[in-house]
């Protein structure tokens, strides 16, 4: 069974384009738009190359949350990574991101709440930040299949404050669970 609460480690915005972000003391989400001040926040699509595509697009990927569990993993592969410099916006320990169910809810803190909408899709940009550290958050599952460890992306459902030490309670959606994809 998936543990269904954890902690915020950090929070992290960044207003540009930027690869990582810059850890600060507390973020503010807003409903249907993401990170107040962070470059994806929007209703519509703001990563660039979904832009390209159709600028049109529902954001759903208003805010990225990463697990500390992952980045002690890569740091016990050699690597050097801190929170928010793989360009996520909320770090947590203690809950299983990844295997979270789609439409999964997480209340975090006392005021805001998101849902998942799936998965983060590492790209060639987390080589250029360290070579090799795109094949570390990548993985294979039992049968073989590919593994997308680098986060997971959420859409903002309630406006508030998330600040480093908020606990975070997931809400799982009703039966049948969805496994969640790439977004």
């Amino acid at each position: 069974m998936t543990k269904l609460s954890g902690e915020v480690i950090c929070v992290a915005t960044h207003p540009t384009h930027a690869f990582s972000k810059t850890p600060t003391q507390q973020i503010e989400l807003i409903k249907g738009m993401g990170v107040a001040g962070d470059a994806h926040c929007g209703e519509t699509v703001k990563h660039r190359s979904r832009v390209a595509a159709n600028p049109h697009q529902p954001n759903l990927r208003q805010v990225h949350l990463f697990t500390a569990e992952m980045l002690d993993e890569v740091l016990a592969q050699g690597f050097a990574v801190k929170p928010a410099e793989l360009g996520e916006n909320i770090t947590t320990r203690g809950l299983d991101l990844i295997n979270l169910p789609l439409g999964t809810q997480l209340q975090i803190g006392r005021e805001t709440l998101v849902e998942l909408t799936g998965l983060r899709n590492p790209c060639k940009q987390i080589d250029r930040f360290q070579k090799g550290l795109m094949q570390a958050v990548l993985g294979r599952d039992e049968n073989d299949q590919l593994l997308l460890r680098a986060g997971v992306m959420a859409i903002v459902l309630k406006s508030g404050s998330v600040r480093t030490g908020d606990t975070i309670t997931a809400k799982l959606p009703a039966l049948p669970h969805t496994k969640l994809e790439r977004v």
